[in-house]
């Protein structure tokens, strides 16, 4: 068992005080975005024995045990993340496993070094990923059938939108999305602004009628409609949308990402309530404190919100020009009481554990390496080396096979492989 020391990542779209207040230290002032946990080379976690990259290196099979290696290769194959947003992450989108190698070897030979800005590739690895909510917690995320979003559009009586509203209900549903997309990322930019700015005002509008609204530029979400009224829940997600897209403007106006965005269903997390996000989907976090997990890679292509490099081309080739509405999950208590996180991917496996009280001593002994990661009151770990007290924010690295027992009061979130 070793306790990790975990990077932060100070991405200018972080919160300068939710991990901070989880971790009860004073903020710095400055963003801190992510914590990673894991062996990324970009940014590992430190053990007392060396980066954790370091100790899995001397000892790939008795850390991560065989079959994880023979599954997966001689790496721990996740990142485990807090994640704080305070503005929009930039909308973007993460290819699948077959463009991350090709796109990566692409890359490679052309001599594109790693730290390069117009790089798209960082590794040769997919980037599905899962967020869990710890605070409520907004975000965008896929593709909103085309024919409501010509209805959300043509509310906005915003001449400039009248020509994608006609091409997403005349068309396909995937030659809509891909026709549209396309037209706003590929417009004259000084054009796209004006419109951006047009739309953005008319979301703010019909968000500030509706008694339901949000103050726009921020993303606080609207209050939960009225359940006895079949016409409120329709109503009060379009205004919470429109405020959503009203605040993307109000941090990045001008952006055509602003207008990408509108294509996307609008969510919103209660807390324990997660989302996963498979290759080619796009979206973007707006607000909210979570633990995320992925595949361990950084590979991401962007479609807007951000100052960074945007790829139209290989983006456009990487993206699902699929809608679906967002599915929310809810974990799934097992009889031990292990609440599960069900994904599609055998590279990570999340769960959580809420522990009373009066918790009897419990059995995390598992044959798959294992992150452990604690998020409210105070968790012990025994196991070999001596026993371990997690408070909010802390974790630790478990070998396969190392006996470990948690006892304490708190709530634990288990990140591990599926062999």
């Amino acid at each position: 068992m070793d306790r990790l020391a975990n990077p932060i990542r100070p991405y200018a779209w972080g919160s300068a005080t939710a991990i901070p207040h989880l971790l009860g230290v004073a903020p710095t002032g400055e963003p801190q975005a992510e914590q990673w946990m894991g062996a990324h080379p970009g940014a590992p976690s430190r053990t007392p024995r060396g980066t954790l990259t370091e100790v899995i290196d001397t000892d790939p099979e008795g850390t991560l045990g065989a079959p994880a290696v023979a599954r997966f290769g001689p790496h721990l194959p996740f990142l485990l993340k807090l994640l704080a947003a305070g503005a929009p992450v930039s909308l973007q989108v993460h290819p699948d496993l077959t463009q991350a190698r090709e796109g990566y070897a692409r890359e490679q030979q052309q001599d594109i070094p790693l730290t390069a800005g117009h790089r798209n590739y960082k590794d040769a690895n997919h980037k599905p990923e899962l967020i869990c909510a710890l605070t409520p917690f907004e975000g965008l995320c896929g593709f909103r059938p085309p024919h409501a979003t010509a209805d959300l559009l043509a509310r906005l009586d915003v001449d400039g939108l009248k020509p994608y509203v006609d091409l997403l209900r005349a068309t396909p549903e995937d030659a809509a999305l891909r026709e549209v997309l396309t037209a706003i990322l590929s417009a004259d930019r000084t054009e796209i602004a004006a419109l951006v700015t047009e739309t953005a005002q008319a979301c703010a509008r019909l968000a500030a009628e509706d008694p339901d609204s949000v103050e726009p530029g921020t993303t606080a979400p609207a209050s939960d409609p009225d359940p006895a009224d079949p016409a409120a829940a329709p109503a009060a997600a379009r205004t919470a949308a429109y405020a959503a897209y009203a605040g993307l403007a109000h941090h990045y106006p001008g952006d055509p990402g602003v207008l990408a965005a509108t294509l996307l269903n609008h969510v919103r997390l209660q807390p324990g309530e997660a989302l996963f996000l498979g290759a080619g989907v796009p979206h973007t976090y707006l607000h909210g404190l979570g633990v995320e997990i992925m595949a361990n890679s950084d590979n991401v292509l962007r479609c807007g919100l951000t100052p960074k490099h945007i790829d139209v081309p290989e983006l456009l080739r990487v993206v699902r020009f699929e809608a679906a509405d967002p599915a929310v999950l809810r974990p799934e208590a097992s009889p031990d009481g292990e609440e599960v996180y069900d994904t599609p991917i055998d590279e990570f496996r999340l769960s959580r554990l809420t522990r009373p009280e009066d918790a009897a001593p419990g059995d995390l002994t598992t044959d798959t390496p294992q992150i452990l990661l604690c998020t409210a009151g105070t968790i012990t770990l025994h196991g070999g080396g001596g026993p371990e007290t997690l408070t909010p924010g802390t974790s630790v690295f478990v070998a396969a096979g190392d006996r470990t027992e948690v006892t304490g009061a708190g709530t634990l979130f288990r990140a591990t492989v599926v062999v």
